[in-house]
């Protein structure tokens, strides 16, 4: 379902919701990570994004790790109810779910009932991380999980992070041409990993349009030196706003197409909650903005 010639902006009919696509095309699609206002619910999120103008939100309605925070969906019926009806009230629509993590006992059908969520919530999106060593059996995985997505009109987006079995830009591409380079198989730039990993602008410059789905913005201290417990706390609980840290958002957004949808994820958990999710929210989505423009 995703365009591969045209660009939204290009054409009257596309994938994207009714207010984006008719009398706002010169807008780039922005997206309000769960990370961004990760003390929200279903409810409260899509609140924030109709109202701070965000078109899509991210929701992560599985832990990613065991015991970690998420968001009720899945296994209650009243907010399956109520968040459907949200979105035919407000404009904001749900980009991406979170999250399938392939990991050496992967089994599909653990993660089916996500699959059905993105179709009931019209989603476009799976964030997917790899925990697997053997890129052989990943790459068999993810090509398993791609096929799996199909009927639901999802995209399987792997993210590539220095902490992960994917660690680079070049690594997800190998991945991917692994799998059989499946037609709804993505890589998922993160601007924070691009920043910490050992990703060049050339890298994410020669990725393969059909490929980008839409990217992850935020900033932070750039370099390749972080131990795995300072990457994995800043990528968590303590990134910053475009323009308040070093990484090369400039060469970075010159690199990816100029109507790529753009993820807002910018978690930094004590200035929330000193905040606030929306007011937070806020102030990501204005200095995001700033910096990529409607068509940077």
């Amino acid at each position: 379902f995703f365009f591969k010639q045209k660009t939204a902006y290009e054409i009257k009919e596309c994938d994207w919701s009714s207010d984006v696509c008719s009398s706002d095309l010169k807008m780039r699609p922005y997206s309000l990570a769960y990370l961004t206002a990760c003390h929200s619910t279903v409810l409260q999120a899509l609140g924030i994004a109709n109202r701070l103008g965000y078109s899509h939100v991210g929701l992560r309605l599985v832990p990613n790790a065991p015991g970690a925070p998420h968001q009720a969906y899945l296994h209650d019926a009243v907010i399956r109810r109520e968040a459907r009806a949200a979105l035919k009230d407000g404009p904001a629509r749900v980009f991406d779910l979170e999250i399938i993590r392939l990991g050496e006992n992967f089994k599909l059908a653990d993660h089916l009932p996500l699959l059905e969520a993105g179709a009931a919530l019209q989603a476009r999106a799976v964030l997917v991380a790899a925990d697997d060593p053997d890129w052989r059996r990943l790459s068999q995985n993810f090509a398993l999980l791609c096929e799996a997505m199909k009927p639901y009109g999802l995209t399987a987006n792997l993210e590539f992070m220095p902490w992960t079995s994917v660690k680079s830009a070049r690594e997800a591409v190998t991945v991917v041409e692994g799998a059989g380079r499946p037609d709804n198989a993505g890589v998922l730039v993160d601007a924070l990993h691009f920043g910490r990993s050992a990703t060049t602008l050339e890298d994410i410059s020669t990725l393969p349009r059909e490929w980008l789905h839409y990217a992850q913005w935020c900033d932070a201290e750039p370099g390749t030196h972080f131990s795995q417990e300072d990457l994995i706390h800043t990528a968590r609980e303590a990134r910053l706003p475009p323009g308040e840290g070093r990484i090369d958002l400039v060469g970075l957004s010159q690199a990816l197409p100029v109507d790529l949808p753009i993820s807002v994820e910018v978690p930094h958990l004590e200035r929330q909650r000193k905040m606030g999710d929306e007011a937070w929210s806020k102030l990501c989505l204005q200095a995001t903005r700033q910096r990529l423009g409607p068509r940077a």
